[in-house]
Order: C-alpha cells, then structure tokens, then sequence
C-alpha cells in the first residue's frame, strides 16, 4: 500500500477550474494511475480532501503507487510525494492509543415508522453523526475514545446535477482493539462512497 499527497494548486483558479463537484477528484484519482487504465484493471484508492496550514490537499490510499506527474494535474509542481504504507501498518499494536481524522459519509436506514422506510438516510444532528462513527468502532477493531465532528458540508456529486452528498469530517482519539480487523479499515475504508473521497481514516501514535 502507498500512502500519497499532493498539494491543490488553489491560487491557480484556471488550472482547477474543473474541479467544482465530487466527479471530478474522482476522476483525478483514476487518471493517476496509467497503467491501471491501459490494462483494464482497476483497483481501489481511497482518497480525501485535507485543510492544513491555510493549504489544501488531496490525500490518496492505494494499492500501487501512483504516477507522481498525474497525481500533479492539479497540483503545485513538485508537491508530489507518495511513501510505502506498510512499516507504518506493521508498527501498530493492539492496545495502542492513536489520534485520528476521518472524513466519511455517515447514513442510517430508515425505520419502518419513518417517511422512507429501509431507505439510507443522512446523518445530519451531530449526535447522529457520533452515534454512526460509534457503530462503525465496534465492527473495526478500534474503540473510541474521544471524538468530535469538525466539519460537515454537502458537495455535489456530479456536474449539472443536484445530487449531493453528506460529507463529515471527525477528529479524535481511538485504542487499537482487534488489530486485524483495524488494519483492514485502515486499508478498506469505513462507510458508503469511498469513490467520492469517503471512509480514508488515518491515524499517528499518541506520545
């Protein structure tokens, strides 16, 4: 697994210009690998958007490591860098206590007494939101134990259509409780719309 990052070009408004829905970062993603593409065989990348220091970034997850100059199509020249995820994920240890971020798609079903029975529903109530990721702790080998929503916003998905998604940001803390099953979310993703820069967790040992 490789562990990519590369910085938006954000002061260039022409070069991103395209980059106003969801569709768009994901196709970006695609185009970074070539030679996925040219044999027909697509892998997963999770991927999300990150704020640090008044600078933007897209953050990316993915089997095979991607082509530098691709992943820079947007990006600052030379902002580029992609590292080998595996020491990192070999490190871990059940018991040990991580920070986290996460940016995910956090829904519910509805109930039988609700206006949309079985149908997936947006978490939008922040205790909703907790309750979800509090969910998602007990089936991925993690217990939390501090967390906060730090950002929500509903981007659109596609271009010249209304269809948008409900994107939340979580930070917080966690204590690594099944090891296997943690290393798997790590690689796998939590929630629904991976594709759309859902379900990336990562995580840095707390001292």
């Amino acid at each position: 697994m490789y562990l990519s990052r590369v910085e938006i070009d954000s002061d260039n408004r022409q070069k991103i210009k395209d980059l106003s829905h969801l569709g768009a970062y994901h196709n970006w993603v695609e185009r970074s690998f070539p030679q996925e593409i040219a044999k027909g065989e697509r892998e997963r990348h999770l991927w999300r958007l990150d704020s640090l220091n008044g600078k933007n970034y897209l953050l990316l997850l993915s089997p095979e490591k991607p082509d530098l100059h691709a992943l820079e199509r947007y990006g600052k020249p030379g902002t580029a860098i992609s590292k080998d995820y595996e020491p990192f994920l070999s490190r871990l240890s059940e018991g040990q206590l991580l920070q986290f971020k996460l940016t995910a798609n956090p829904v519910h079903r509805g109930g039988k007494n609700s206006s949309h029975p079985g149908s997936l529903i947006p978490c939008f109530a922040l205790d909703a939101q907790l309750k979800w990721l509090q969910g998602k702790a007990d089936k991925n080998g993690f217990e939390l134990v501090a967390a906060d929503v730090v950002g929500h916003d509903r981007p659109l998905l596609r271009k010249n259509n209304h269809v948008s998604l409900n994107r939340t940001v979580f930070e917080g803390r966690l204590k690594i409780s099944d090891l296997n099953q943690f290393k798997e979310m790590l690689i796998s993703g939590i929630g629904r719309e991976k594709a759309f820069g859902m379900g990336l967790m990562t995580v840095i040992p707390v001292d």
